[in-house]
């Protein structure tokens, strides 16, 4: 059942759509002027609303324009009068569909269902999208988790590459996350390859795609990973650990803007933003011979350093507050507490495993514990298993 708002200022036509759609199992509330349409769509959240265009006062177009200002709501005009400019204007506005009066019963009801179908979608996006920030959101109170913020703000905006380092698990992805979430590419995909978990010989055809037949198993064409990230961000995880061989590849595209698939030869034009990590000194890996020097200076416009755990301390009882209430919740168990004496003795390891390690501690803790967390639960479950 969706709730629904007709606005019309002939009371037969009200009473008329308020009855089809309740038989329809709607609710539905009725405004009989632009005004009061207005006022009622600001003090309720509606599924769709049907708005008449010719009416004294506030005509639906007004109206239009003022509820798009506070409110995503699928609306629908309805005119005695329309015409194709009209419709084409309306539509130009934000309305959702336009119907010809007198309306089409199945038209409307379609126009109807595919309206709230709209407003549940947009929804569920909200959520998502606010789950998503809330999971890569960066925790913290330390000095450097302050500076990490604001280099963070000053770079998301731009269009420089970042290169990320750190120790595993100390939350590189999550920089990464925020500088595209920041950035003005957030509509756009923000794709992830781990360059250390795809094997050297498939690298190739995950970041730049293939044609159909061009090895044994390329039964299909396929898109690489650049493709995909056309218009957005390409995450290169652990670019430390890609082949040579891959590595001059990119700094092509990089160069170029431009990619050829495996087995291709038509150049395809790329716009994307990459941000790459790496827990590995590159200087070194220079020195070595692992990893190319001029790619080295593509990807290190700005270097984002991220600090192990040991070194931020201050963050652990902030850290360890917030995994405590995800991950109750995601058991669906009430929140933990825990005492000021078990947070003191968890700062006072190295957490060699850092961020990631201290989230299994929790859990462990959440899983094992009562509903509070000792400093005799840390020395049970904690410290015989640290390193």
């Amino acid at each position: 059942m969706a709730k629904i708002l007709v606005v019309d200022d002939e009371s037969s036509i009200r009473r008329t759509l308020k009855d089809i759609l309740e038989f329809e199992k709607h609710d539905v509330d009725i405004a009989s002027n632009g005004i009061e349409a207005v006022d009622l769509a600001k003090d309720n959240t509606y599924d769709a609303i049907l708005l008449d265009i010719k009416m004294p006062e506030m005509d639906g177009m007004e109206v239009l324009d003022k509820i798009m200002i506070f409110s995503d709501v699928p609306i629908i005009m309805i005119s005695g009068h329309g015409t194709i400019d009209t419709a084409v204007e309306a539509i130009k506005k934000g309305a959702y569909d336009f119907i010809v009066k007198p309306p089409d019963l199945n038209r409307l009801l379609v126009a109807v269902r595919n309206a709230v179908d709209k407003k549940v979608l947009v929804t569920q996006t909200t959520q998502l999208k606010k789950e998503v920030s809330y999971k890569y959101e960066i925790v913290g109170e330390s000095d450097f988790i302050v500076s990490l913020r604001e280099m963070i703000t000053k770079v998301a905006p731009t269009t420089a590459r970042v290169l990320i380092t750190g120790e595993n698990g100390s939350g590189k992805e999550l920089v990464a996350r925020q500088i595209h979430e920041q950035s003005t590419r957030v509509k756009s995909p923000f794709i992830e390859v781990n360059c250390a978990a795809i094997p050297t010989e498939l690298i190739e055809s995950q970041l730049f795609g293939h044609e159909k037949g061009s090895f044994t198993s390329a039964i299909k064409q396929r898109k690489g990973d650049f493709e995909l990230a056309h218009g957005g961000s390409l995450f290169l995880d652990e670019i430390g650990d890609m082949s040579l061989n891959a590595q001059a590849k990119v700094l092509r595209a990089l160069q170029e803007n431009k990619i050829v698939r495996v087995g291709g030869e038509k150049d395809i034009n790329v716009d994307v933003r990459i941000i790459a990590a790496t827990n590995k000194n590159l200087r070194n890996e220079i020195e070595k011979g692992n990893f190319r020097e001029d790619l080295y200076h593509r990807l290190s416009v700005i270097i984002i350093e991220v600090a192990p755990l040991r070194d931020r301390k201050d963050d652990i009882p902030v850290l360890v507050k917030r995994f405590i209430s995800d991950i109750s919740a995601s058991q669906g168990r009430l929140p933990f507490s825990i005492t000021e004496e078990a947070l003191t003795e968890l700062q006072k390891y190295n957490w060699s495993g850092n961020v990631r390690e201290l989230h299994n501690v929790v859990e462990r803790m959440i899983i094992l514990c009562t509903d509070v967390i000792t400093i005799d639960d840390v020395n049970l479950y904690v410290k015989p298993l640290m390193l």
